[in-house]
């Protein structure tokens, strides 16, 4: 069973449906039990970095996810999902993220002429191999919606990147952490590819 937690952060059901259309069966709960029973837990989410930290607390899922992360379960942080993982976000200062992974989350620049947020497809490059990628060619499309991008401490971890402006981190992986800045669910073949490649793990 696949966990895909609830924390009314926006954008469960495309990824519920991405999952479904794989074959997979899905649940999609903030119950600890239930998540930390799952062979597979996604973290998804759209909007702001306090705002989505305020609700795990609240919902107490920080603790559970650290416990998933700890047991070695797959665990996989889509948009929103990815930035949680880190230590911090200029776009909430002063709160903490979920300090799973090294590292910070920082404003896409104004100043290159460049629409932000980017919404949009943009083609991946891979500075070093990740399970993620394994039958998805180097330069596919995939499909972002962000105003903020990753700074990870441990560049090693980065498994692909995409250009808008500077250099967008755009997924990273770490033992049985993975997670894509970018949205596979709405990302084509392609992104499908990369979400039947998590669940293969």
């Amino acid at each position: 069973m696949i966990a895909i937690i609830d924390y009314d952060a926006g954008n469960i059901k495309s990824v519920e449906k991405a999952v479904q259309y794989l074959g997979k069966e899905v649940s999609v709960t903030r119950d600890p039990e239930e998540i930390l029973r799952a062979d597979h837990v996604i973290l998804p989410g759209v909007g702001s970095f306090g705002d989505a930290m305020q609700k795990l607390h609240d919902y107490q899922l920080v603790n559970v996810i650290q416990q998933v992360v700890a047991s070695g379960t797959p665990f996989l942080g889509i948009c929103l999902g990815l930035q949680l993982l880190f230590d911090e976000s200029e776009e909430s200062p002063g709160v903490k993220g979920l300090g799973i992974l090294p590292g910070k989350i920082v404003k896409i620049p104004d100043a290159y002429g460049l629409k932000v947020p980017q919404i949009g497809w943009n083609s991946l490059r891979y500075p070093s191999e990740g399970k993620l990628f394994r039958d998805v060619k180097e330069g596919s499309y995939v499909y972002f919606v962000h105003s903020y991008y990753l700074q990870a401490d441990e560049k090693e971890i980065v498994k692909a990147v995409t250009e808008y402006g500077v250099e967008v981190e755009a997924s990273v992986e770490k033992g049985n952490v993975f997670a894509c800045q970018f949205h596979p669910e709405k990302s084509s073949d392609a992104g499908l590819r990369i979400l039947q490649n998590f669940l293969e793990i």
